[in-house]
């Protein structure tokens, strides 16, 4: 690692409600390990980064309740390295503690802020995209996103519209217009045109150049923060969070600041990113039998079926006949049968599950 100066915040808090039941209030799909290989999402996460980034210079951001899964899976990492929201308030409250506490720790800090959940395939180019990104901003006044092709009008992401290239930066262009989540038909227009990568929510700037940007375009949040600025990377900065965190405004940093700011560029990647938001995402980047079945670490007789993925904890066998494209999640005291066309409605069964039967089954 060339510059001792380099952090990463991993953000942590999701509730992950799209992957019901699996993803759970108690245990989150950021700490599933969904491909049997002994490494959740999270700690995925982790590992990929510290080829770039010293173990003592990783943060996580998460909640008081999700600690312990936090220290369960990362033990490496000291109890400072781990900051605990005392309510969720989105991404911008998030990274604007983040950034404040690393400034106090290094005014000379740049630092990627990247979800727990994504899946990356390719880790050798996310290495080398990484560096770009991190030699990008540590030499320009530069907020930086990174922007993956779209490979089909997909409604559930934010779209970046990238402006001309940067000079002697390969890959780098400056942002014209940050579009977040459009509709179907705006969609396909986008992907169609060739000038709109999707909006990964992965993140690199100085920790300088984000809390500037935070001031400009962000001042009623920044003003909670100021009142701390003694309290940051000391022993009074928990009694600080835990006293003016839970006022801050819920935004995002895409409202915030990314579709405001006039220093915001995009990095065009290509690493085999996918935000493993949904069961069919899951089924997409897993491997499949001749019947295109996926079957996640359980056992199954499938006859007459096809395009299914099936997630069934504990040791039961499944057996199934004549299902197809179906989503079939055993949690052990929640089954859900769902066509995977159709599984836009599981947040929908979430709260009816709450209104009826209370929180026993999130």
């Amino acid at each position: 690692m060339s510059n001792p100066h380099r952090y990463c915040v991993i953000m942590c808090g999701g509730i992950g409600s799209r992957f019901w039941p699996y993803s759970r209030a108690d245990r989150p799909k950021q700490f599933i390990d969904f491909f049997g290989t002994g490494r959740s999402l999270l700690q995925m996460s982790y590992d990929r980064i510290l080829p770039l980034v010293d173990k003592e210079h990783v943060i996580i951001v998460t909640n008081d309740h999700y600690a312990p899964l936090v220290r369960e899976q990362l033990p490496e990492l000291a109890d400072h390295q781990i900051l605990l929201e005392p309510a969720r308030r989105n991404t911008a409250p998030c990274i604007a503690w983040a950034a404040n506490h690393i400034y106090a720790l290094d005014p000379e800090a740049s630092m990627i802020v990247t979800p727990s959940d994504h899946l990356i395939t390719r880790e050798l180019e996310f290495i080398n995209s990484i560096d770009r990104g991190f030699s990008f901003v540590e030499n320009n006044d530069a907020l930086l996103t990174l922007g993956i092709k779209p490979t089909r009008p997909e409604t559930g992401y934010g779209y970046i519209q990238v402006g001309s290239p940067v000079e002697g930066n390969d890959g780098i262009l400056k942002v014209k217009t940050f579009t977040e989540k459009p509709d179907l038909d705006l969609a396909k227009v986008f992907v169609e045109s060739g000038e709109f990568f999707w909006n990964s929510g992965i993140f690199l700037w100085s920790a300088k150049a984000i809390l500037e940007a935070l001031h400009m375009h962000a001042p009623d949040l920044t003003a909670t923060f100021d009142r701390g600025l003694g309290d940051f990377a000391t022993e009074r900065e928990r009694e600080f969070i835990e006293r003016e965190f839970p006022s801050c405004v819920n935004i995002s940093i895409d409202y915030a600041v990314m579709e405001r700011a006039a220093n915001v560029y995009v990095e065009c990647v290509d690493f085999g990113w996918n935000d493993l938001g949904t069961w069919s995402s899951l089924y997409d980047n897993s491997p499949k039998n001749r019947d295109q079945n996926v079957t996640q670490n359980c056992r199954v007789l499938a006859y007459n079926s096809s395009g299914n993925i099936f997630a069934v904890k504990g040791e039961k066998l499944v057996v199934a006949n004549g299902l197809h494209d179906y989503i079939i999640a055993d949690a052990g005291d929640v089954l859900l049968i769902c066509p995977k066309s159709e599984e836009q409605h599981i947040k929908l069964y979430v709260n009816d599950v709450k209104l009826t039967y209370g929180d026993k089954h999130l």
